[in-house]
């Protein structure tokens, strides 16, 4: 009994986390998954952003949905509306993301994954699912230098950017700095401090490949 619960709470966890995404791109034959890394307020968020936006302004359809992205912060909030962080928290949230994220690659839509991602053993499990459906994985690494990163941390306690979901101050940055794991694959790395154009126009090239 204790198992069929539990099965019914995943289920419904990628049930409410594929509702939040409203309406979804045409599928493609190989899927484009861009997996996202860094730390907070390093730029991830506003960088997807500007990815998604440009992808979807060079697509068929300009005006069609979204390129959707998956916003860690942004979905624990939906299953949890009053986060604690907690490992217990963090695994069912993940669990979720990752049911869904090989769901819709299977079904061919293309998705951007906000998370920080710092961790390869956390990784790996993303690039298992990219190749076993076959998706067109692209992995970016986002950084930027402490100082700035100080100043976005305590603009966000301002709410400063009302689209900012993350709640991680600079003791979660100083804390979670020292978890950062060198990426093994090929990935492109992106400095939020300058123009990020031209490593925004390298994915689009390679996601239209």
């Amino acid at each position: 009994m204790e198992r069929t619960t539990e099965q019914g709470e995943k289920r419904e966890d990628v049930e409410r986390l594929r509702e939040s995404l409203g309406e979804l791109p045409e599928p493609t034959i190989t899927p484009a998954f861009i997996v996202v890394s860094g730390l907070p307020g390093s730029g991830k968020s506003y960088f997807c952003r500007r990815l998604a936006a440009r992808l979807v302004s060079l697509s068929p359809h300009p005006l069609g949905p979204p390129f959707p992205i998956l916003e860690s912060d942004a979905l624990r909030r939906l299953l949890f509306p009053m986060p604690n962080y907690s490992r217990g928290e963090s695994d069912r949230l993940f669990r979720a993301c990752h049911m869904l994220i090989e769901d819709l690659l299977r079904r061919g839509i293309p998705l951007i994954f906000d998370a920080t991602n710092l961790i390869e053993r956390h990784r790996e499990h993303l690039y298992h699912i990219a190749d076993s459906v076959g998706a067109r994985l692209i992995i970016v690494r986002v950084e930027s230098p402490p100082e700035l990163v100080r100043r976005r941390l305590q603009g966000r306690l301002s709410g400063l950017d009302p689209e900012d979901k993350s709640e991680a101050d600079w003791r979660v940055y100083r804390r979670m700095s020292n978890t950062v794991q060198r990426i093994r694959r090929n990935h492109f790395a992106v400095d939020t401090s300058r123009d990020i154009t031209p490593v925004i126009d390298k994915i689009v090239r390679e996601v239209n490949r």
